[in-house]
């Protein structure tokens, strides 16, 4: 078995969400690492946090219709806040992430 994006061995939605991602933003050459969230990390964190030309950006990703956590939406909202780029992504729009990213320049 292959060990995935997000510590996942099945290739459940969201996993393929989180390798469309990845794709894209190796694709531009952006600087992107997974956060731990256990022991010492924070929860809430975002799926993916990285910097593209200067630019933070955080990339929660979601499988179907479900939506951010209320803790997940405030460290969102925290990153935006503070000039950050957050969005969150699924099945919809993991093809435009690539996009999302160049417009923030």
């Amino acid at each position: 078995m292959n060990a995935s994006a997000g510590g996942s061995v099945a290739s459940t939605p969201e996993v393929k969400v989180k390798r469309r991602v990845v794709e894209q933003l190796k694709e531009l050459g952006a600087y992107y690492f997974y956060p731990v969230t256990g022991g010492y990390g924070s929860s809430g964190v975002p799926d993916i946090v990285g910097c593209f030309h200067g630019k933070f950006f955080a990339i929660e990703c979601k499988a179907g219709s479900n939506k951010p956590t209320p803790l997940q939406q405030k460290n969102l909202d925290s990153i935006e806040n503070a000039l950050g780029a957050a969005i969150v992504v699924n099945e919809v729009n993991m093809n435009e992430v690539k996009t999302w990213l160049t417009n923030l320049l």
